[in-house]
């Protein structure tokens, strides 16, 4: 049983800002593979299904991006998964161009209030995840404002691709191909001017 989640913050007013894209990730999924994400459990709405062979549970937290550890911690503790080999974290990254990934297999939570929360949860930072870069913060912006603001017409085209491209590597990522994952798809992406 492999465990997929997606960072982001519950509610209608959160949709589609920078910091719902591990949402958006798992909607993503779960069109691809006709899973319906609406049941409430474990603090987050959830799905289940089969990706490449491996049972997998898609899950939205709905603690608020915050207290995103309370959710994955229930998650891990009711599917008895192992936490650094069958839990795959998506969520937004403001270091990386719009549209980049980076995948890795652990790595502190480089100021991501979401991930802070899942690595105090779990007791460590030993975790698979998919960075999905936001872009910059512009400067003068407030860094809140920013990452709950919505992607500008262009940016939500290339995020588009972005999610399909994590599904690609996800698909890697379920059949213990992390390595070959990171390989063809850590790598910069070329930006609309």
């Amino acid at each position: 049983m492999i465990i997929i989640v997606g960072l982001g913050n519950p509610t209608r007013e959160y949709n589609n800002t920078r910091h719902n894209i591990g949402f958006d990730v798992i909607d993503k999924i779960a069109e691809e593979l006709n899973i319906s994400v609406l049941e409430k459990k474990h603090k987050a709405l959830i799905g289940k299904g089969v990706l490449e062979g491996n049972k997998v549970i898609l899950a939205k937290p709905q603690t608020y991006m915050n207290l995103s550890g309370e959710s994955v911690r229930e998650l891990i503790d009711y599917y008895k998964a192992d936490d650094e080999t069958e839990l795959i974290i998506i969520y937004d990254d403001i270091s990386l161009d719009v549209g980049q990934l980076r995948i890795r297999k652990k790595g502190s939570a480089g100021g991501h209030n979401g991930i802070k929360s899942i690595i105090q949860h779990l007791g460590h930072d030993k975790f698979l995840r998919i960075k999905m870069g936001v872009g910059e913060k512009p400067k003068g912006y407030d860094l809140a404002d920013y990452v709950l603001g919505h992607f500008k017409k262009e940016e939500r085209i290339i995020m588009d691709e972005s999610c399909k491209t994590a599904l690609e590597a996800i698909k890697l990522m379920v059949t213990d191909e992390t390595d070959q994952a990171m390989n063809l798809y850590n790598k910069k992406v070329k930006q609309v001017e």
